[in-house]
């Protein structure tokens, strides 16, 4: 049977959703899943629920480096006969998966929207160009290597083994991490939302996104976004900016206010599964993206459409 390993994710105990993911698309393919898991040992549990055959848990010195955890992942790869490597498209994911390429002799498909690992050869859908043309690759390397875009593959109840592997962490360090700042405040990240509300130059100001925030507060699963007009004239953080140069968000639902649609903000948001555009001009090209347009005044419909939203969500 074919195995693939998967780099899974956690935080403070807790699995990041974008690795269930992963695992999810590892087992459609009817593989041996083996998760891979930095001290983690109490989410064994959880990633055998979700499709992992063998949970293979590294246990380090207490020490963060990218280089090492490369190496020691890319060798259970190896360990595990694995024909494919899989992680979250995230910040880890994507400075650790080149690195265990290299260690692989392979190549990265990086941010897929699809995979087709039941064949002989692995092929993968992702959007190239800024999003304007979806293409299918396929690889002819020894191990295919792949991050997956977060909200595109779903997670799947499929109870596994989950047989639990320990392992040391190599010895040899080439960099190490001294120290990451993170920014508090608990916000839900744009990337994993299964909702994101954005707002662009047409809120006309940073105090009008308190009218954003009530809306995905609405909701109660949604992050707040932006454009790169906003963040670039201070109105909101960047880490909350969407588009190719900010982050590519793929959620369930996007809301565009105030947003014209430039391509680079298309490139960030496209995939998304349902994309609703709000904006003043009927002419905006996000209303040829969008699957439901509100020609109107965004100070007019946010709080009718707040309100919709808090009336629905109290019916149940």
């Amino acid at each position: 049977m074919t195995t693939i390993v998967v780099l899974v994710e956690q935080s403070q105990g807790n699995v990041r959703r974008a690795s269930l993911e992963a695992l999810g698309a590892a087992k459609s393919s009817g593989a041996r899943v083996v998760a891979v898991v930095e001290g983690g040992e109490g989410t064994a549990p959880v990633l055998a629920k979700h499709g992992a055959d063998r949970v293979v848990v590294l246990k380090g010195d207490g020490r963060s480096s990218p280089d090492r955890s490369a190496h020691d992942i890319a060798a259970v790869v190896r360990e595990e006969g694995a024909k494919a490597c899989l992680a979250a498209a995230s910040s880890n994911g994507k400075q650790l998966m080149p690195r265990i390429a290299a260690e692989l002799d392979s190549t990265v498909f990086s941010d897929c929207t699809g995979l087709d690992l039941s064949g002989a050869t692995p092929k993968a859908v992702r959007p190239w160009l800024a999003g304007k043309l979806i293409a299918t690759l396929e690889s002819n390397a020894p191990v295919f290597c792949a991050t997956l875009r977060p909200n595109t593959f779903a997670p799947r109840e499929a109870p596994a083994a989950g047989e639990l592997v320990t392992k040391p962490s190599s010895a040899a360090l080439r960099a190490l991490v001294a120290s990451i700042d993170a920014k508090g405040g608990g916000k839900l990240d744009v990337k994993e939302a299964p909702v994101v509300v954005s707002g662009g130059r047409g809120m006309k100001g940073p105090e009008h996104f308190a009218l954003l925030e009530e809306l995905a507060a609405a909701f109660g699963n949604a992050a707040v976004g932006a454009s790169r007009a906003v963040v670039d004239a201070g109105w909101r953080p960047h880490s909350e900016q969407v588009g190719q140069t900010g982050k590519t968000v793929s959620p369930q639902l996007y809301v565009a206010v105030g947003i014209s649609g430039a391509i680079q903000h298309l490139a960030g948001m496209r995939t998304s599964k349902v994309i609703v555009a709000i904006n003043k001009d009927a002419d905006a090209p996000i209303f040829k993206v969008a699957d439901y347009g509100i020609v109107g005044d965004a100070f007019e419909v946010l709080p009718a459409l707040t309100a919709a939203v808090k009336a629905v969500r109290s019916q149940r």
